[in-house]
């Protein structure tokens, strides 16, 4: 990146984009560096990029497409891109899908939801049109159900399959609960969401022959983030030099880090959009820098990604590496929080989804009450003001709830796992 393509971006923005003019309104007539502006703040952005009358847009919305976004607030939004802007979105992307392992003539199923303004379908569809080598595309779609979906990759003799982890991991228990499983899938492209071990043994198993790895890390508001690293660690990835600009920034201070191994907050500056500027704008991800080549970072999870029960605190990395640490035999392969009220106080139930065939009965039966008392022992353990808060009559014990993957709730509009699940009733 040059300082004149950035103070070039940095300069039309302040010049067309009402929203940015506010917010560098106190800088100098001439800025060069990311780090003398300040980051957006998300709740400030969001309020001033209305879809109608719009203050971030540079100009009027007359030649784009819209598309729908939660955002890192929870709540659509509305992201929008210029022809010319998705065309290098997702060329870019497709540059980066050779390092996934896609080869020559592979025959990819696109299992992204599509429909209600949702980007991921047709962004993994054009991503796959611009790539660098020749691909058969076969855009299924992740709202085709299983029964259907499992003879249309058997026929057409799928060899990838892109999707969510949690479309992914349906699929896939579908596949074993059928007696079968897909020998001619040889990669396995998750995005959208963290991929966890528990998930990984459901889908080695109905997927035998098939690595799984990163299809990449982008989003429809922050734009191009990372492209996979070839590796064993699928969280690595590297930044989409000279597309974009990532930044890790302490949590507290907002001081960007740049020694391995310290994590921080992602910071993305796009530098091809310019109808809707995205300029040190947070991913709502946590990161850090791996040291292992320039630029490559290994993602953390949600920066805010936990829920409130009572007084503790709790993240879902927390409980899946309480699951991990417990299920020895790798019984689990999907896990919720789900937070109740019941009495007056605050309950949490940790809802885990096992493979098919793992029933209930016998010594299955016992085997789960072990393992759950596992979990509860191993979360309580590092999570302490769990357990004293029990003892204090702030909120109801720990407890674990059995299910099928299947069974475990999703957004209906992304068909992405919902990790909390909040079922206390509001005012």
């Amino acid at each position: 990146m040059s300082a004149q393509q950035l103070s070039d971006l940095i300069r039309f923005a302040r010049h067309n984009s009402p929203y940015y003019r506010d917010l560098y309104a106190s800088l100098p007539a001439h800025v060069d560096r990311l780090t003398d502006l300040p980051v957006v703040d998300q709740q400030d952005f969001w309020a001033a990029n209305a879809l109608h009358d719009s203050r971030v847009l540079t100009s009027p919305l007359s030649e784009a497409t819209v598309y729908k976004t939660g955002g890192t607030t929870g709540s659509p939004k509305f992201s929008v891109y210029t022809r010319d802007e998705w065309r290098t979105f997702v060329t870019a992307f497709g540059q980066g899908l050779v390092d996934t392992g896609l080869r020559p003539g592979h025959r990819v199923a696109d299992l992204f939801y599509a429909g209600e303004l949702y980007a991921s379908f047709l962004f993994v569809l054009d991503s796959l049109a611009h790539a660098p080598v020749d691909n058969v595309r076969l855009p299924v779609g992740g709202a085709a159900p299983p029964e259907s979906t499992i003879p249309t990759l058997r026929d057409l003799a799928a060899q990838v399959l892109t999707g969510t982890p949690t479309t992914l991991c349906r699929l896939a228990e579908q596949v074993l609960s059928s007696d079968g499983r897909l020998d001619a899938v040889e990669l396995v492209l998750f995005g959208g969401e963290a991929l966890f071990d528990d998930q990984r043994r459901l889908l080695a198993a109905a997927f035998p022959r098939a690595e799984v790895r990163s299809v990449g890390y982008a989003s429809v508001d922050a734009g191009l983030l990372g492209r996979p690293v070839p590796g064993s660690d699928a969280r690595v990835h590297r930044a989409f030099t000279p597309y974009a600009v990532v930044e890790i920034l302490d949590d507290s201070t907002d001081e960007p880090i740049t020694q391995p191994g310290r994590p921080g907050r992602v910071v993305v500056t796009s530098l091809f959009r310019r109808l809707m500027p995205i300029i040190r704008y947070p991913a709502g991800d946590r990161a850090e820098w791996t040291g292992t080549g320039p630029g490559h970072f290994r993602i953390l999870g949600r920066a805010e990604e936990g829920v409130r029960v009572g007084p503790v605190s709790l993240y879902t990395q927390d409980a899946q590496d309480a699951v991990a640490a417990a299920d020895t035999a790798g019984r689990v392969v999907g896990m919720q929080l789900v937070v109740r009220r019941w009495e007056g106080r605050d309950g949490l139930v940790l809802r885990l989804a096992t493979a098919p065939g793992d029933d209930d009965r016998g010594r299955a039966a016992g085997e789960r009450e072990a393992l759950a008392a596992a979990v509860v022992t191993e979360l309580e353990t590092v999570r302490p003001l769990y357990p004293d808060s029990v003892r204090a009559g702030f909120v109801h014990p720990l407890s674990v709830e059995w299910a099928r993957h299947r069974d475990l709730a999703v957004n209906p509009r992304s068909g992405k796992l919902v990790r909390v699940l909040d079922e206390r009733p509001t005012a």
